[in-house]
């Protein structure tokens, strides 16, 4: 285990409310939330001054904070093609914000975070909400409920991307071998 500190910037993206949660997991996999927020738009404002908005926002929560990654969640079909449009144009702010920043982006589908916080794919917000709570020993419940998404994500990450990482490894070092061994093969 790497005895490095690992944060994490969780986000649950969207234009009127953006929800962000700073996490970390230490040493000894003990996770914590360090910060968490909602970056919330004025429905009155034109929509490039929205995105202008979360963009600059993101900017400073990436300057603060320094994540060394983020999860956010993945899109999913809404009801209405124009909040889907506007989530859509506000992933891609977020996005730019990260790539700019350096910061590496792994997606999350709300059916797997829910998974993994909850132990089912069909919990609703309150059951989110308040495992989020046990699992980081906090004395109350994550409000709003975008925020507490963010803060979920972000522990989705934390507990999957150290198994991923292995995965990763060793798949790499397998194709390597299979390699090596194709070569071996070559010169016989």
């Amino acid at each position: 285990m790497n005895a490095k500190t690992t944060t994490v910037l969780g986000i649950d993206p969207g234009l009127d409310r953006t929800g962000w949660a700073i996490l970390q997991r230490d040493a000894r996999s003990v996770l914590s939330l360090v910060a968490c927020g909602l970056i919330h738009t004025d429905a009155g404002q034109e929509l490039p001054q929205r995105l202008d908005f979360v963009y600059q926002e993101l900017q400073k929560v990436l300057q603060t904070y320094q994540p060394d990654q983020v999860a956010m969640e993945q899109n999913y079909f809404l009801k209405r093609a124009q909040s889907m449009a506007n989530t859509v144009m506000t992933r891609g702010v977020i996005i730019l914000a990260c790539e700019q920043a350096g910061k590496p982006i792994t997606f999350y589908s709300p059916k797997r975070v829910k998974m993994i916080i909850c132990g089912t794919g069909t919990a609703d917000k309150k059951q989110v909400q308040r495992m989020v709570q046990l699992t980081l020993h906090l004395d109350r419940i994550i409000n709003p409920d975008d925020t507490a998404d963010a803060v979920a994500i972000g522990i989705c990450h934390l507990k999957t991307a150290p198994l991923n990482n292995m995965i990763s490894v060793k798949a790499a070092f397998l194709e390597k071998l299979k390699a090596a061994q194709a070569a071996q093969i070559k010169k016989k």
